[in-house]
């Protein structure tokens, strides 16, 4: 195991990890911004290491200022976390090139499978059943209209180099094509420096399903069962939960054991996640994979009692996989939401602020990630995630009562702050929801009608 891991990473992650880490006893270092320097997990890490300002092209995303921390402090190896460096294959060759272990994929197997048409071309050899379109991308507007008219409208134009849901564009009309399409080669090309795009059939009324998996160095792999991530807004999850409800046994063993089969076709490594959408009649597509421990990843764990991050960091030290699949014992429901700084009557808008009460809830069962305390300054300059609540319970329906109760004990206030939880209400409240009858459209029914007077203490 490593004596010492940098955190590449900022906010409830790498707090997250580093706690992963002094668990297993390994020393911890931090890098921060200037924004940051008074965090918590600065302040919790045994060292922390300045690497920029608050902008994150000049400090978390900063890839030569990283692996110059870690090489400072003596880092055996660098836990990306979610989001910034975490899937950039570059940045993971560059740290194996100094000496550094990477807490993730190789380079080369996550350079193909973060190009999504690279992707969708070894899942399909591997024999993962895909949306129909187009594996390889698009280089004209009339070879995108051509895919289009094949598969029938609506479709989804996306970007290869796409990802965190930026870089896609739903097209209804042969009318909107060429303006979809060009629109969409232009934010790839600002979003990801990759403009190219291909099609493929849009599924209306589908859901958002994806696996965890865990794969060793040694050929060893187990899937965790499934998620239900398809509360979105822009492409943006709000609650999540595991096991996926109201798909029957046989659907759910599917999609796991696709999974895991087109994770070690690749010679995938670490912690992962496949991702699907499944349409009303249970049939499944391949969505991608992404190479990174999750924000959702608590539910899993609350399900299964396996420590991701642990797994993860015993994966990268070249330790065999500790589990068996027969080991994978998921028990009772899991749902998490996601407490955003924003205001959800503005369009979702961020709404920083410093907080001056912070009082999250607790109870049996009720777990929270979260960076955020009284005085902590959020701050304009990083995403908008201040907390993930978590609950466990032995079904589904106390679990989504334990989450409500869980939400009317979480306190938060500040000048101009504003936060997700009265969103997330209504969508508890949904009788869809409730019954575990919804799909990614959830959020845009609620959307397209004004809330009714809350029922709880907001």
């Amino acid at each position: 195991m490593f004596g010492k891991v940098l955190i590449a990473n900022r906010g409830e992650i790498a707090l997250r990890v580093l706690r992963a880490c002094r668990e297993l006893g390994i020393r911890t270092a931090v890098v921060y911004s200037t924004a940051d320097a008074d965090s918590a997990a600065v302040r919790l890490a045994d060292e922390a290491v300045r690497i920029g300002p608050a902008a994150s092209r000049r400090s978390y995303l900063n890839a030569a200022a990283i692996v110059e921390a870690a090489r400072l402090v003596g880092a055996q190896a660098v836990h990306p976390g979610y989001g910034f460096l975490s899937e950039d294959a570059d940045f993971a060759e560059i740290c194996a090139d100094n000496g550094l272990t990477f807490v993730g994929p190789p380079p080369h197997v996550m350079s193909a499978l973060a190009d999504k048409s690279s992707a969708r071309a070894l899942m399909r050899r591997a024999g993962l059943p895909l949306p129909p379109g187009s594996v390889a991308p698009a280089p004209t507007a009339a070879d995108a209209a051509r895919v289009a008219a094949e598969v029938g409208y609506p479709v989804i134009v996306k970007a290869a180099a796409g990802g965190g849901g930026r870089g896609m564009t739903v097209v209804h009309t042969p009318a909107d094509l060429p303006r979809a399409y060009a629109r969409t080669r232009a934010a790839a090309q600002v979003a990801f420096g990759d403009d190219r795009v291909y099609v493929e059939r849009y599924l209306t009324g589908a859901r958002h399903v994806e696996v965890q998996v865990l794969c060793d160095a040694h050929g060893n792999g187990v899937h965790l069962g499934t998620r239900d991530c398809s509360v979105q807004r822009r492409h943006q999850k709000l609650v999540e939960e595991a096991p996926a409800p109201s798909l029957s046994a046989g659907t759910l063993d599917a999609i796991a054991d696709c999974a895991l089969r087109g994770a070690l076709d690749v010679g995938f490594t670490g912690a992962g996640t496949v991702e699907f959408l499944v349409d009303a009649e249970e049939r499944f597509h391949f969505l991608e994979i992404n190479c990174r421990i999750q924000v959702e990843h608590p539910v899993t764990e609350m399900i299964t009692g396996i420590d991701l991050v642990h797994e993860q960091l015993h994966v990268a030290a070249g330790v065999p996989l500790r589990w068996r699949q027969e080991d994978i014992r998921p028990n009772g429901v899991a749902i998490e939401c996601r407490v955003n700084v924003e205001d959800p009557d503005r369009d979702f808008a961020p709404t920083p602020g410093r907080l001056e009460r912070f009082v999250p809830p607790g109870g049996p069962f009720t777990r929270v990630d979260t960076h955020g305390r009284p005085g902590y300054l959020v701050g304009p300059h990083y995403d908008s995630l201040l907390a993930k609540v978590a609950v466990w319970a032995p079904d589904r329906e106390l679990a989504l009562n334990r989450l409500e109760r869980a939400l009317d004990e979480f306190d938060v206030a500040g000048p101009g702050v504003r936060t997700t939880i009265p969103f997330v209400r209504r969508v508890l409240d949904h009788a869809g929801f409730r019954k575990g009858r919804y799909c990614t459209g959830l959020v845009d029914q609620l959307l397209a009608v004004p809330p009714v007077a809350p029922r709880r203490n907001p």
